[in-house]
């Protein structure tokens, strides 16, 4: 039995209570707050939310808008993204804010196409696939553009976008203060948001942003030119993001491909795709591209294949968008007896979709010497090491670019691999007589000679200036059917509208 002494040391001569019930309560006490504190952080911080059902009511809609989980590591706050354009609008490379970047925004729509909102804690925008590659074209300067999914986004400036959040970040008005003073202007956050945002969300985003300026330095070098509208350094961008490695003087910028009908390449029949033939299959592409978004292993690995395998189902079966002009019949037809005489067993053959060595192209090596052999197998190892199962990147050295299906071409200009050719009747002259300067960028299109008007005030405006004799943008090369007759040009470039 208890004495009478022992009892009185285990009681709370106040309330006549054991002192083991204080104890039992603090710390129940202390568990209900830990576990609100972690309800509150999960909330404000991690809770992910589906995006709104518009976003995947079509498949069209759900490549412009559809999340493949970049929000995670690469988003930015929206709110803050959403101010940027309000506070360094001089540092856009023009007027609008962020359409001064080309992006294709649709009327009515919060966000650019490619951009995507998601609520994880807090509202993020992200990037997806679309975001470089939808075309837009215009038949004159006062007309709404047309947007085409999977097409080249021949008017995007990525490197602009990717120096302006970066210089955003530099400045030193990208601080609390200033930033929530800007967005207390658009949104009233309640009290925990407000300090969220002041002292966790700004400074960690200003931070990660920092964090890419050395990821980014060969886009400062001023003895590489600007990459300019429609085109991204996209080996070079692998090269550092995904497998770490050192900064070299390797420069191969080139134009965003088109997405379009991709069951037509078949790796059975030798095809390759990027344009050094770099990777094996499709699948492999997009799984590299969208961890190229992500810019981090995906956090959740079945849901980021799940996108992988949703887009190349979608991208392998959509068609190539179909010409919206009128076309000469009688002179397509001649261009065709034209096209096969002169351009088939090439474009049409057994040989579409395989490499066409250099010295038989002959253009600009820039992109080949920016990717090599010891570059891919490091690249599949880290793609390995993250769980995932792909074909990957061919792990040889390349010697030429592939040669190219010709299914919408109308729409892929500029043209050769680097975009230094603004047409296709340019592209039909000899090298010494293609435009050597010209502006990129503009999407009303050039209906007579197969591409998009490259000169004029509305160019200039909007446009990027294109110069063959810097590094990376040669035009030479490709000199088949350059020495056709004029009318034989013209009427292939008639047919080639009908691919």
């Amino acid at each position: 039995m208890q004495s009478a002494k022992e009892k009185e040391m285990s009681t709370d001569p106040l309330s006549g209570r054991p002192k083991h019930h204080w104890f039992w309560l603090a710390l129940t006490l202390l568990l209900v707050l830990g576990a609100v504190l972690a309800y509150v952080g999960w909330y404000r911080f991690l809770r992910e939310e589906p995006q709104p059902a518009w976003v995947t009511a079509t498949p069209e809609m759900r490549f412009k808008y559809g999340s493949i989980g970049a929000e995670n590591d690469a988003g930015i706050p929206y709110w803050i993204f959403y101010v940027l354009p309000r506070l360094f609008p001089e540092k856009l490379p023009g007027a609008g804010g962020y359409a001064a970047l080309g992006v294709a925004w649709e009327q009515g729509q919060e966000l650019p196409i490619g951009f995507t909102k998601k609520t994880i804690g807090f509202p993020r925008v992200a990037n997806t696939c679309a975001a470089c590659h939808t075309a837009s074209y215009r038949s004159r300067h006062d007309e709404n553009p047309t947007y085409v999914v999977a097409g080249p986004g021949h008017t995007l400036n990525l490197e602009a976008f990717f120096r302006y959040l970066i210089d955003c970040a530099k400045d030193p008005r990208f601080n609390a203060d200033v930033l929530m003073r800007e967005i207390a202007l658009v949104t009233e956050l309640d009290w925990l948001d407000r300090l969220a945002w002041r002292f966790l969300i700004i400074p960690l985003t200003k931070k990660r942003l920092l964090e890419r300026e050395a990821q980014f330095a060969w886009i400062y070098r001023p003895d590489f030119p600007d990459w300019g509208r429609g085109r991204d350094d996209s080996m070079n961008l692998t090269k550092y993001f995904l497998i770490k490695a050192p900064m070299d003087d390797t420069f191969g910028p080139t134009d965003m491909p088109s997405l379009w009908n991709l069951n037509k390449y078949k790796p059975e029949k030798g095809h390759f795709m990027n344009l050094a033939g770099d990777s094996h299959d499709a699948r492999s592409v997009i799984i590299d591209s969208a961890l190229g978004v992500l810019g981090a292993p995906p956090k959740d690995r079945q849901a980021f294949l799940g996108h992988v395998d949703w887009m190349h189902a979608y991208l392998g079966s959509l068609p190539a968008p179909k010409y919206p002009f009128a076309i000469d019949a009688d002179k397509a037809a001649a261009g065709k007896a034209v096209f096969d005489a002169h351009c088939a067993a090439c474009h049409m053959s057994e040989r579409t979709g395989t490499r066409l060595p250099l010295a038989e192209i002959g253009t600009d090596r820039g992109r080949l010497d920016s990717w090599n052999k010891e570059a891919a197998i490091a690249a599949n190892r880290v793609v390995r090491e993250m769980g995932i199962e792909r074909k990957g990147l061919v792990e040889e050295t390349l010697d030429g670019y592939v040669i190219q299906f010709l299914d919408g071409i109308w729409l892929r200009a500029p043209y050769l691999h680097n975009g230094s050719v603004p047409t296709l009747r340019d592209l039909l002259e000899p090298p010494s007589q293609r435009p050597v300067e010209f502006l990129r960028g503009y999407d009303v299109y050039d209906q007579k000679r197969g591409g998009f008007v490259t000169a004029g005030p509305d160019a200039e405006r909007v446009g990027t200036r294109y110069d063959t004799r810097l590094r990376g943008n040669g035009n030479g090369g490709h000199d088949f059917g350059t020495t056709l007759p004029d009318a034989d040009k013209d009427a292939l470039v008639d047919y080639l509208k009908t691919l």
